[in-house]
């Protein structure tokens, strides 16, 4: 068995089929798994691939994907034609994505500037590097949770001065010294 050799295992010799039929149904069957290689480095690797074989009889026979006129200009660095719909389709979605993601990177530039706009006047409030105190801020110009932020920072000085005066008066201040509502 060991020397015995299938017809699988055995190299065929690189010469020129002589009969004609035979070199037909060669050509036929080594055409078609050409293609299926051609095939499977197109779904395997996004490549775009074009075969073009010349029959012995001189008929020629072509595999592409996408198209032998896009491969052929991209292979000769030329302009696909203006008539090669799938360049086209492909072109103009990546133009609609490129457009989309413009946009949203514009948005996103225009709200770190708005937000990098408040974190300064938030510093300016809570740290004092104005020439104003934080309670004499121009309330017209902060949004609502600054409102809210000063709102906490009042009720909390409130609170603060209230505690003090019940320090030093022993607990006796009047409740309209203390104001309209503790919270």
């Amino acid at each position: 068995m060991a020397g015995k050799q299938r017809r699988g295992q055995r190299r065929n010799e690189m010469k020129q089929i002589e009969n004609e039929d035979r070199r037909l149904v060669t050509f036929s069957k080594r055409r078609s798994s050409i293609y299926k290689k051609a095939s499977e480095l197109v779904t395997f690797c996004r490549a775009e691939v074009g075969v073009v074989v010349l029959s012995p009889s001189g008929k020629p026979f072509s595999f592409a994907q996408p198209s032998i006129d896009t491969i052929a200009n991209r292979f000769l660095n030329q302009n696909p034609p203006p008539n090669d719909s799938s360049y086209a389709l492909v072109e103009s979605y990546r133009q609609v994505r490129i457009n989309e993601l413009n946009q949203k990177y514009d948005e996103l530039i225009n709200q770190i500037k708005a937000e990098e706009a408040r974190g300064k006047v938030l510093k300016q409030l809570t740290e004092g590097k104005s020439n104003e105190a934080w309670w004499e801020a121009p309330i017209e110009e902060l949004n609502l949770e600054e409102l809210k932020q000063m709102n906490l920072r009042m009720e909390d000085l409130r609170q603060s001065l209230w505690r003090s005066i019940n320090q030093r008066t022993g607990g006796k201040a009047s409740t309209s010294i203390r104001g309209q509502s503790s919270n």
